[in-house]
Parts: structure tokens; sequence; C-alpha cells
């Protein structure tokens, strides 16, 4: 049988959830509490974060009538409620821009590579520069400091943070995560949408619709189908089709009859130059029918009549 308490909290999560437009849910597994604290400031204006036990969530959203249900799907890890009446894009765009950097703790997944950049540190010589070395950082001691003498990647894209690397990280100052609301879909007028789709920039579907747009008119064109927007262009390809068609048909038009005359005059002067190699080559034939022929061998020691 439910507690008391937890009847008043459903019935009380009930009530707020009718209050809202769009309700998303959060996975707040591993947020730290000065980040979340940080992030309540920012989207104050916007949303409200609701924290409530996983089974009374569940409950809420099965028995709103107005579809929330599907919402149950993406309840994972430690869940919570952003309850807001902004669309859920502008409020996407909101919480990508309430992130804040954190450093690295062992375990972490490297969002991009980790990278210590070449230069001077604040870390004094002595262990450090055993640290380092584990790592293989190509560091040296330059005056009172430790130098690293080339950009290093220590943890690549995608794979583990390790305890040294975190370490390593944390005394050079470095934050690489990006802290924010893990927002994992949200629900506004009966449909569902995912995270990956409200953080997809806006620029990308206007990309996407310009080139969809793109492909629709070259498919029109090329099977021939006139509309407002391509009648233009078909107009043009009909008209270049046709002229391409009467000048190798030679048939003589106001258009056609300039490029037949200079086709004509091209070719009637490769035929005269043809002809002129000809008569050329014929003349040197001649001339040599025409020389004396040389002497028989042996006519020069022929006896001389007396």
């Amino acid at each position: 049988m439910a507690s008391k308490k937890n009847v008043q909290a459903l019935k009380g999560i009930k009530k707020e959830l009718e209050s809202y437009s769009v309700v998303g849910v959060l996975n707040m597994h591993k947020l730290p509490a000065g980040q979340l604290f940080e992030i309540r400031e920012k989207l104050r204006a916007k949303a409200k974060i609701k924290m409530v036990r996983k089974s009374v969530m569940l409950l809420a959203l099965e028995q709103d009538k107005r579809g929330l249900k599907e919402l149950k799907a993406f309840v994972q890890g430690e869940p919570a409620l952003l309850l807001s009446s902004t669309d859920p894009f502008e409020l996407a765009g909101g919480i990508a821009k309430a992130k804040s950097k954190a450093f690295a703790k062992p375990g972490d997944i490297a969002p991009a590579d980790m990278v210590v950049k070449a230069g001077p540190t604040s870390l004094p010589p002595g262990p450090a520069i055993g640290d380092f070395q584990k790592l293989k950082i190509p560091a040296g001691v330059e005056g009172d400091k430790i130098a690293i003498k080339k950009d290093t990647v220590i943890v690549e894209k995608g794979k583990e943070v390790s305890k040294e690397a975190a370490a390593m990280l944390s005394k050079l100052g470095i934050k690489p995560m990006d802290i924010g609301l893990d927002l994992r879909a949200a629900w506004e007028g009966g449909y569902i949408y995912k995270s990956d789709v409200m953080f997809t920039p806006p620029e990308k579907y206007m990309q996407d619709l310009q080139s969809a747009a793109m492909r629709a008119l070259s498919l029109t064109i090329s099977i021939g189908w006139p509309t407002k927007t391509n009648i233009r262009q078909l107009v043009a390809k009909a008209h270049r089709e046709a002229f391409a068609l009467a000048t190798k048909a030679g048939i003589l038009t106001k258009e056609t009859v300039a490029p037949m005359l200079a086709k004509a005059e091209a070719q009637a002067n490769a035929l005269k130059a043809r002809l002129l190699t000809q008569s050329g080559s014929s003349s040197q034939a001649g001339e040599a029918l025409v020389k004396e022929p040389a002497s028989a061998p042996g006519a020069d020691n022929a006896p001389k009549g007396e």
C-alpha cells in the first residue's frame, strides 16, 4: 500500500504537470550539485526542474490524460522532470548555453581529444616530472617551472579518462568536460521530441531544407515536370535542346544561321588547308621526277671510243 507521503507527492506532481505545456525527462546521473545550482539559476525564467522519486514519476506520467505516458520510455538513471511553457527547441538551446566546464574524473568518457598545450606550467620541478613522463608528455625545466615542449593528446575522443590523466588535467587547471542537463526527451501537444532532434543546430535544419529543395528542383527539371518554380529553367532547357538539334540537322533559322555559317567557314578553311598540303606534296613529287638521273655506277670507268 502506498504511503501517505507518496500519495501526496503524486497528487502534487500531477497538478504541476497540468500547469505546463512542455514536459521533459532529465537524467541527473553524475551531475554535480554545484553545476545543478548554476543551471537552475540560468534556466529559472524558462523552466523548472522537479526532483521526484522514480516510482512516483512513472505513476504520474502513466495517469496523465494528455498522453505523457509515452515519456516513460525515457526515464533512465537518476530521473527528474523539466517543466516549462517554452518551445522545446528554444528550451534545448537554453540548456545548451547553460552548460559549464568541469574537471575530468576517472572513468569519464572524453567528449573530444583532451590536449595539454605546449608552454610553461605553474608546476615547480620535482615529482611532477615523473607524472609527465608516465603520460608520455614531453616536458622539461625552464627556470623554476616545468614547461611542456609540444601539444600532446593524453586522452583520445571516446576513450575513458584514467586516474593519472584526470590528476594531470586537474594540476594544469584544464576543465575539458561540459556539464549540463541531460534532456532525454520532451512532450508538447501530443508529440515526443527526442534529444538528438531538439539539440540539432537550427542552421542544420535550414541546410537540409535547402538541399531537399534543390534536389526536388533538379528532379522536376530532369523529368520535365513543369511547376511555377522550374518553368523558366524548363523553357531554357527546351530552347537549348531545340537549338542544338536544329544546328546539327542543318535547319536554317534566324538563330542557327550564324553558327551554321561559322561551321561551314571552318570546314571550308580546313578543306582548303588540306588541299594546299596535298598540292604541295604533288609538286615536290613532280620536281623529283624531272631531275637529271644520276650516272650509272661505273660509268666514269667505261672505255672511251677512239
